[in-house]
């Protein structure tokens, strides 16, 4: 049983995080492990330890899954969500020591990682609430190939927005294909012919009048995109007014450092790339007890 809340655990397919695991593995191990030969198969246990302070868990269930595959247990001392401090024991490795060693660094890179993006989520949720603003703080889909799944996850776990998943998670009509269909207006009602009742409608735009274009098409979120902070404001309260029921999402160039510029009662979203794209990872150890 993966040492999360139910709700968060229960998202994770148990196929992918196995598949994950493997090709992990099979990447990092593709024909001998000559080191493992010196230490053997011994029952051991290695310690877990968190050396980043002010940080937040997250990727249990997937580092969980590397060590099930190379015969070890996990007994977590903490749930994903949780606050950790440096040093702190986060869990216990149990199996034989060369798979303990073998599953190390994949458990450890996909903990790290997923454990950075929580806590960055948790940094700006915070100080969206501190602004007073009861927004959504999201991601986007600028995640590591082949990593999404856990990017996203750790998202989640931070309390932030996954924003959409994929292409087919959440209908986005970017400047491309705006310029390549011809009109924000013919973009959104082709799209919307595909998708149905079942997917929301997104539209890039690029000023106010865009946004008004793509919200009388019946586009359910205006991203309005890379506007500074003052014209953003003016933009989305017009709006707003004029189409109470759409979504605004204020996006481009928003950081860590300037995200309360983009807070306003008219923002519905704010959206962030370096959620995922230069974000601090979480210093983990795994330290087998002599």
């Amino acid at each position: 049983m993966f040492p999360v809340n139910p709700s968060l655990a229960d998202c994770l397919p148990g196929h992918s995080l196995t598949r994950m695991a493997r090709e992990w593995l099979a990447e990092d191990t593709p024909n001998f492990d000559p080191a493992g030969v010196c230490v053997g198969t011994r029952q051991m246990e290695a310690k877990l330890l968190c050396k980043t302070p002010l940080s937040v868990l997250a990727g249990s269930p997937f580092f969980t899954a590397v060590f099930r595959e190379v015969g070890c247990s996990v007994d977590w001392r903490y749930l994903d969500g949780d606050h950790l401090d440096a040093v702190t024991l986060t869990a216990v490795v149990k199996g034989p020591v060369n798979g303990i060693l073998m599953g190390e660094r994949p458990a450890l890179n996909c903990l790290a990682r997923a454990s950075g993006i929580a806590t960055r989520c948790v940094t700006l949720r915070a100080m969206a609430a501190e602004a007073g603003w009861h927004g959504q703080v999201a991601g986007t889909r600028k995640t590591t190939p082949g990593f999404r799944l856990v990017e996203k996850y750790a998202m989640v776990v931070g309390g932030a927005s996954t924003h959409r998943h994929d292409l087919s998670g959440l209908a986005m009509i970017k400047d491309n294909h705006i310029w390549s269909s011809g009109s924000i207006k013919r973009a959104v009602r082709t799209v919307r012919s595909v998708c149905g009742f079942s997917s929301k409608v997104e539209v890039e735009c690029r000023a106010v009048e865009e946004g008004a274009e793509a919200a009388a098409a019946g586009a359910d979120i205006v991203m309005l995109d890379n506007f500074k902070p003052p014209e953003l404001h003016a933009a989305a309260q017009t709006l707003k007014q004029a189409f109470p029921s759409v979504l605004i999402e204020a996006s481009g160039d928003v950081t860590p450092q300037n995200i309360t510029q983009y807070l306003s009662p008219c923002i519905d979203i704010v959206s962030l790339g370096c959620i995922t794209q230069g974000c601090p990872v979480v210093d983990f150890s795994l330290k087998v007890v002599n």
